[in-house]
């Protein structure tokens, strides 16, 4: 799928100000004004090559991350994290890849890290706030957020990292969810590999039991409000490819 090119002010992807990217930090919203402005016109094409292949045919293999998984195995025992981080961890290489002017590593760690504060909020709370109504302003949307940066400082510096690194880990989880624009291409690229997971079919059907929806409701919502989300054309050409597969394996015009 070639999807149309459309600059960013026209797309109202903000220009800068804080009304337009959701936040009052002036350094926050130096940086989403920097990312626009140096990737002018969204979906931000893509300068390598895009692999549309079913993601289960290039999972994510690079052993240096194997410390950091052991390191954060209990936070992936929350809300099927154990299914959700490998799979978006593998979109996100094909991504670093699309994209190869990315740091692929902090990508990489941002992706794996993400989602890791749902374990340190109130799992009761997880599905019943977290995954109904305006969800993406929901509390406990911003606690796992806060919590998942508690989670890299913690583990990141044992493994080596440097202070300066992990707050740029930091930087892209603390808002992944919860801010309406991207602060850089790596920010991007790991929001993208976040959306894209839902689009296989596991994806399908972990999350839309979260959302309490069949899964023709669930795929149609991908369709209608997920793809728009998506900034990269290797994105959006991934999720309508692994879209069109889950449907048609699920029946979802049948089966409705």
């Amino acid at each position: 799928m070639t999807t149309p090119k459309t600059p960013v002010a026209d797309a109202d992807a903000g220009t800068g100000t804080g009304a337009a990217t959701g936040t009052d930090n002036p350094a926050a919203a130096a940086a989403a004004a920097a990312f626009a402005a140096a990737y002018p016109v969204r979906p931000v094409p893509a300068p390598g090559p895009v692999d549309t292949a079913p993601i289960a045919a290039t999972p994510a293999e690079l052993e240096e991350l194997d410390s950091l998984w052991q390191a954060v195995v209990h936070e992936t025992r929350t809300r099927g994290n154990d299914i959700h981080l490998p799979i978006s961890l593998a979109f996100a290489e094909r991504l670093c890849r699309a994209y190869p002017e990315a740091d692929a590593e902090l990508v990489r760690v941002a992706t794996l890290l993400h989602d890791t504060g749902w374990a340190h909020v109130d799992e009761s709370r997880i599905i019943s706030e977290g995954f109904t109504g305006d969800w993406r302003k929901a509390t406990i949307r911003y606690e796992h957020e806060k919590q998942g940066c508690g989670v890299a400082r913690r583990v990141l510096p044992g493994l080596g990292y440097s202070a300066e690194f992990i707050e740029r880990v930091c930087a892209i989880i603390d808002g992944h969810d919860t801010r309406p624009v991207a602060q850089s291409l790596e920010d991007a690229l790991m929001r993208d590999a976040d959306r894209l997971w839902r689009f296989d079919q596991a994806g399908i059907a972990l999350a839309s039991s979260w959302f309490k929806m069949d899964p023709a409701t669930y795929t149609d919502r991908l369709a209608t409000e997920i793809i728009p989300e998506l900034i990269t054309q290797a994105a959006h050409d991934m999720a309508t490819a692994d879209l069109n597969r889950s449907t048609a394996l699920l029946k979802t015009a049948v089966i409705r």
